[in-house]
């Protein structure tokens, strides 16, 4: 058996759902599609795209003892419809992949488990591990691998886990067997692109992420642009609706790893309690948890966003609260919840 095969079964046996290999140079035309996402400005406020722009559209740059990159697929599919609890607009809605532990740590562990692994076969071996923590474009990686393919919502989609997944990857100065990469199977498909209440797709396979959901949940600081409010709903980290309609989950599964799986409280919350937190509050109920990162502020923003759009008068008097509030994003957000709530 070769060493890329017992690399595979050391892989699946430590919990991962898929592997792959490519070249650090599979995808030469990344550089130039991540220019031409800069250059429109699509990236919005996240600077670090633009920033080691080499880097990130070369992996040849970013390390170049490269040989082979070793692309890993962890599953995190939920049992139960995330869209769901859109139609409930006194919860909140957060994201699937934030309502366990944090992906970074969880996965990371695992990929430096066969990293090492991979260093006791070949002591002259270098690795270095990256789960979404460098300036890496993982996802054309993945698909040179055959992981799965880049959908026209821009994520990617697996014919064996559907849209959930994360993706990690071990850079390694070891020559590996490559894999076959994947191709396109949307088809004509845009079930992805009709769902989005943003509207931020530019065009199939083209996201400006200015508009979309996620990045303003999470990335983007100050006021959102009154325009896209009333399309947030009651979602306050992160949106689903694009990898929850993806007719390819009729082939996921829920994960395996229980760090994975939504804890009740986040499921289920109560924007109402949400909106009261205190940043000690704030810390404690999302410790572990990637919604910890953008802090109380930008996190009770969102919910009062949510509370805007909830049509619930008996909110009024939470928001109500928070109009004077000490950070400005927040008091502009109360002062809109409750003008629409007022009508």
């Amino acid at each position: 058996m070769s060493l890329t095969d017992r690399l595979r079964e050391k892989a699946l046996a430590e919990g991962f759902s898929d592997f792959g290999v490519c070249k650090p140079d599979a995808v030469p035309e990344t550089g130039a599609r991540l220019a031409a996402f800069v250059d429109a400005g699509h990236h919005g406020q996240m600077g670090w795209m633009a920033e080691r722009m080499g880097w990130r559209g070369s992996p040849s740059d970013l390390w170049p003892e490269a040989r082979s990159v070793v692309m890993l697929a962890e599953n995190y599919g939920p049992d139960h419809d995330p869209l769901e609890v859109l139609e409930h607009k006194d919860r909140a809605a957060i994201s699937v992949y934030a309502q366990n532990r944090d992906y970074h740590d969880v996965a990371k562990k695992r990929l430096k488990r066969v990293g090492r692994w991979l260093i006791e076969q070949d002591a002259e071996a270098e690795i270095k591990v990256f789960v979404d923590t460098a300036p890496v474009m993982e996802k054309p990686l993945a698909q040179a691998a055959g992981l799965g393919w880049q959908g026209k919502h821009t994520n990617v989609v697996s014919r064996a886990l559907g849209s959930w997944f994360f993706l990690g990857a071990i850079f390694t100065t070891l020559e590996l067997d490559i894999s076959t990469g994947e191709v396109d199977h949307c088809g004509n498909c845009r079930k992805c692109l009709d769902v989005c209440p943003t509207n931020a797709f530019v065009e199939p396979y083209q996201l400006d992420a200015r508009r979309c959901i996620s990045y303003l949940t999470i990335e983007h600081h100050g006021p959102v642009d009154l325009e896209l409010r009333a399309g947030l709903g009651n979602r306050i980290y992160g949106c689903d609706d694009c990898l929850a309609v993806c007719p390819w989950n009729k082939f996921a599964q829920r994960a395996a790893e229980v760090k994975y799986h939504g804890r009740a409280e986040l499921m289920t919350a109560r924007l109402a309690d949400l909106a009261v937190l205190d940043d000690g509050a704030f810390r404690a109920l999302f410790s572990g948890s990637p919604v910890k990162r953008i802090g109380r502020n930008r996190f009770v923003r969102n919910v009062c966003y949510a509370i805007g759009n909830s049509g619930d008068l008996s909110l009024v008097p939470v928001v109500q609260g928070l109009v004077e509030d000490t950070d400005g994003a927040v008091a502009d957000a109360a002062r809109w919840a409750v003008e629409r709530l007022a009508g």
